[in-house]
């Protein structure tokens, strides 16, 4: 039962922030929704921050357990948008609420689990030093992650996602040429 009424929250909470504002929902809110008292929220819940925290690690979760290995940066940025979408209107009422730090956490966690995924996938057979790959590790991590935050900042304009992922395809090959800059210092 408690897990049943662990969801049936969760769900609540997303079914509102579909339709209103993070600063426009409140505890009181959710239960009387979800149809169980106050004292069932917080058996399950130490407050908001912590059920946001719970949904959005699991939507991380969700999306690095569908793509098991990367085989290119194209890919990174497409499951970071995926990730990112994935509940469009309720991400966005996270993201621009004072609970941002929480998605951009688990974004940047994801964008680092993509790119190292890629990485190592792409450079399994060079001879570059471990330390070395995990610059370039993080140097992709923080292009992928400002780049989908630049992408939520525009409102998550699909043009511009379009134009992101273009230059991605564009640059393609660019670990394996900063790999043979990394052999040749």
């Amino acid at each position: 039962m408690a897990n049943f009424t662990r969801k049936a929250i969760k769900e609540t909470f997303i079914a509102l922030l579909e339709e209103r504002p993070l600063s426009d929902i409140t505890i009181k809110d959710i239960v009387e929704t979800c149809g169980i008292n106050r004292n069932s929220f917080y058996y399950h819940f130490q407050d908001l921050p912590a059920l946001i925290e719970e949904i959005v690690k699991e939507e991380a979760e969700m999306i690095i357990e569908k793509y098991p290995s990367v085989t290119s940066i194209v890919q990174c940025f497409d499951a970071l948008i995926e990730f990112a979408s994935h509940r469009k209107r309720a991400i966005m009422h996270i993201y621009r609420s004072v609970n941002r730090e929480v998605f951009e956490r688990h974004l940047m966690t994801v964008s680092e689990y993509f790119v190292r995924s890629y990485i190592h996938t792409v450079l399994a057979q060079e001879p570059i030093r471990d330390e070395d790959k995990n610059t370039i590790v993080r140097y992709y991590k923080c292009v992928c992650f400002g780049l989908t935050v630049d992408w939520l900042n525009s409102g998550m304009d699909p043009e511009y996602a379009q134009s992101i992922r273009r230059i991605f395809e564009l640059k393609k090959n660019a670990a394996a040429e900063i790999t043979q800059l990394f052999q040749e210092i």
